[in-house]
C-alpha cells in the first residue's frame, strides 16, 4: 500500500511551499491538489491554478510523485492539457500521476458560461477527454476528430519521460467510466459512494464501494485485462474517514482497504477549518508513526 495526500491549493506559495515538502519529509509516495476554478464554500477566498502549483511543487521536492486529483474537462481541452502534462513530467523529471475526472456538476460547469452538460453529455465529454488525453500524450505528432473534442496536427514534443507516457489516474463509478479506466488507466481512483452516508469508518466505507470494485473487475474482463494489473486508489476524507484519530485505528484503515486490493489510499492535509479541518500535529505524528512502519 502507498500512501498519498492532497494539498489544496488555499495558500500563497510562501506559505504552501512548506506543505508540499514536508509531505515528502514525511515519506507520502504521491501528493495531489485539486483542479477547480474554485470550489465549493472556498469559491470567494484563495484558491490557485493546478498546473503553476503542480509546477512549483514538482521544482521543490525531489522525490515524491505529483498529480491532479483530478483534472477537469469542465474548462479543459484535451490537446492544451496534454501538452501541460509534458511539462510537468519534464520539470518534475518525470514524477506526474494525470488523475481524470468527468468534471463536477457546480460552478466550474457554468463558470464558463456554458450550460451544464447532461448525464449523457457528461459521459461522452469523459470518454473524448480521457481517449483524446492518452492519445496526445503517446503520440507527439497526431490528430483527433471527436464530435466533442478536435485538433488537428496536434504535437507534443519531446513526449512524456515517462514511456510510452506518464500513469492516468481515472476517476470512475459508473460502467462507461469503469470501461474507460479499465481501457486507459494505469489507477483506478474512487472517493466512496455518493449515494451513501458521509465520514463511513472503513469497513462500512469499503462495504459502500464494493459494486464498483466489481464494476471494475467486470470491465477489466471485457477489456481482456488482468484485473489486478490496474492500481487501486481510495482517496478518504470526505464519503470515507480516514481513520486519522490514532497510529492504531489509521493502520487498521489501511490494512482493511489493502485486503480488499487497493494499492493506494490517500488523505488530506489538514486545514485550519472545514473543509477538511484537522490537527497537523496530531495527522504529522500518525502519519510519520505509520509511514515509518
Amino acid at each position: 500500500m502507498q500512501l498519498g495526500v492532497v494539498i489544496l491549493p488555499d495558500e500563497r506559495w510562501s506559505r504552501a511551499r512548506a506543505l508540499w515538502q514536508r509531505a515528502e519529509e514525511l515519506g507520502f509516495a504521491h501528493a495531489w491538489t485539486y483542479d477547480h476554478m474554485s470550489w465549493r464554500t472556498l469559491r470567494d477566498r484563495t484558491w490557485f491554478g493546478m498546473v503553476p502549483t503542480l509546477a512549483a511543487a514538482a521544482a521543490a521536492t525531489t522525490t515524491i510523485r505529483l498529480g491532479p486529483l483530478v483534472a477537469s474537462p469542465n474548462f479543459r481541452h484535451p490537446a492544451a492539457f496534454a501538452k501541460e502534462l509534458v511539462a510537468l513530467d519534464d520539470i518534475s523529471d518525470g514524477r506526474v500521476i494525470a488523475g481524470i475526472g468527468s468534471g463536477g456538476t457546480g460552478y466550474d460547469a457554468t463558470v464558463l458560461g456554458e450550460p451544464a452538460p447532461t448525464p449523457a453529455e457528461r459521459s461522452e465529454r469523459f470518454r473524448e477527454f480521457v481517449e483524446a488525453t492518452d492519445l496526445f500524450l503517446r503520440e507527439p505528432a497526431t490528430s483527433y476528430d471527436g464530435s466533442i473534442y478536435r485538433a488537428t496536427e496536434m504535437r507534443t514534443y519531446p513526449g512524456c519521460v515517462q514511456q510510452p507516457r506518464l500513469p492516468l489516474a481515472i476517476a470512475a463509478t459508473g460502467p462507461r467510466a469503469m470501461a474507460l479506466a479499465a481501457k486507459h488507466g494505469d489507477y483506478w481512483v474512487t472517493t466512496g459512494n455518493s449515494k451513501a452516508p458521509e465520514h463511513l469508518a472503513p469497513a462500512e466505507g469499503l462495504d459502500s464501494i464494493r459494486p464498483q470494485i466489481d464494476l471494475l473487475d467486470d470491465a477489466c474482463v471485457q477489456a481482456h485485462r488482468e484485473p489486478t494489473s490496474i492500481r487501486r486508489m481510495v482517496v478518504t476524507g470526505g464519503l470515507l474517514d480516514p481513520a486519522l484519530d490514532s497510529v492504531d485505528s489509521f493502520t487498521e484503515a489501511i490494512e482493511t482497504y489493502a485486503a480488499a486490493g487497493f494499492t493506494d489510499l490517500v488523505v488530506h492535509w489538514p486545514r485550519d477549518d472545514e473543509p477538511y479541518q484537522g490537527d497537523r500535529d496530531q495527522f504529522e505524528k500518525v502519519v510519520a508513526a505509520v509511514l515509518a512502519r
